[in-house]
């Protein structure tokens, strides 16, 4: 899964909460909920410096361009 990706790549989820601004547990439900369209999924592309990439959290929303 891509957020527990970013979690990893960050150091783990309160590491995470730390840099997007909110609490783990918010990113404990988006673990088990998917992560929120749009804003947060863009966040954490940036708080990962682009290792974990719009795509990978929300292909519904952010499809992979095709080459």
């Amino acid at each position: 899964m891509s957020l527990k990706r970013a979690c990893d790549v960050l150091g783990g989820q309160s590491k995470l909460a730390r840099k997007l601004g909110i609490t783990p547990a918010a990113v404990h439900r988006w673990l088990k909920r998917g992560v929120p369209p749009v804003m947060r999924v863009l966040q954490i592309e940036e708080a990962t410096e682009g290792a974990v990439h719009r795509t990978e959290l929300r292909p519904d929303i952010y499809p992979p361009e095709e080459s």
